[in-house]
């Protein structure tokens, strides 16, 4: 996770934690595995049921963003795309094919051979936007799972806590563990709500985020590789794109 996404998950459950010690609470008290159980495990399974396979595994994949996010520099992208333009305008289209298979990026390599292989600058828009929808749908759909677990999360927790209060009410003819008993049962509300939103909405909204970023850079090479098809010179290509991350 980078450093300012890890010092925010620290404050939130710091201050959490730090409350409960004003309060006169202990950590004890807030360590309850039945609990953790009944809300971890059921809101994992209730959003496994929920998620097709494919959506579930990128949704896993997409949690490694919070650690390493792609590195998107929109001037990086940029200055490459005049490269790539100052190549086409030298040598055409064999200049932009030399480039395409040098290309590590698999989007925009497709792209410029798109163009080598002399197809028309809307057909190319074309086939670029559609792959880019169909890829940025896939990641929001996945980043949503984390969404899902949030609203089921705080629901669970009360279903966590309804099973201790049943518990307790099967001790009512030993007064002195009812107070105990209610005080551990409430624990699974604490644990939903908080993993909800101390976590759960953090991360879905922390991958929107990125992936908006990241869909901008996807844009910026869609309108690089359009503008090089149709021949644009380099400083109308530089002033066009940099019209996209104002």
């Amino acid at each position: 996770m980078d450093l300012l996404s890890l010092l925010g998950v620290c404050i939130a459950f710091a201050a959490v934690i730090y409350g409960n010690f004003l309060e006169g609470g202990t950590l004890d008290a807030l360590l309850n595995p039945p609990a953790a159980l009944v809300v971890f495990g059921g809101t994992l399974g209730a959003v496994i049921l929920q998620t097709p396979w494919p959506v579930l595994r990128r949704g896993i994949a997409l949690l490694a963003w919070l650690v390493a996010p792609p590195r998107v520099s929109h001037s990086d992208i940029i200055k490459h795309m005049l490269v790539l333009s100052q190549a086409a305008r030298k040598k055409g289209l064999l200049g932009v094919e030399d480039q395409a298979h040098n290309e590590k990026d698999r989007f925009l390599k497709q792209g410029l051979l798109l163009v080598a292989d002399g197809y028309e600058p809307e057909r190319i828009r074309q086939r670029m936007e559609d792959e880019l929808e169909r890829s940025a749908t896939q990641d929001a759909r996945a980043a949503s799972i984390f969404e899902h677990m949030g609203g089921y999360a705080p629901t669970i927790g009360i279903i966590g806590a309804v099973m201790g209060l049943i518990q307790v009410m099967g001790n009512l003819d030993q007064p002195e563990l009812v107070g105990s008993g209610i005080a551990t049962a409430f624990v699974a509300t604490i644990y939903g709500v908080g993993f909800a939103n101390l976590l759960l909405f953090p991360v879905a909204g922390r991958l929107r985020e990125i992936l908006h970023d990241y869909l901008i850079a996807r844009n910026l090479l869609v309108e690089g590789v359009v503008a090089i098809a149709e021949g644009e010179h380099p400083q109308m290509l530089e002033a066009r794109l940099r019209s996209l991350v104002r």
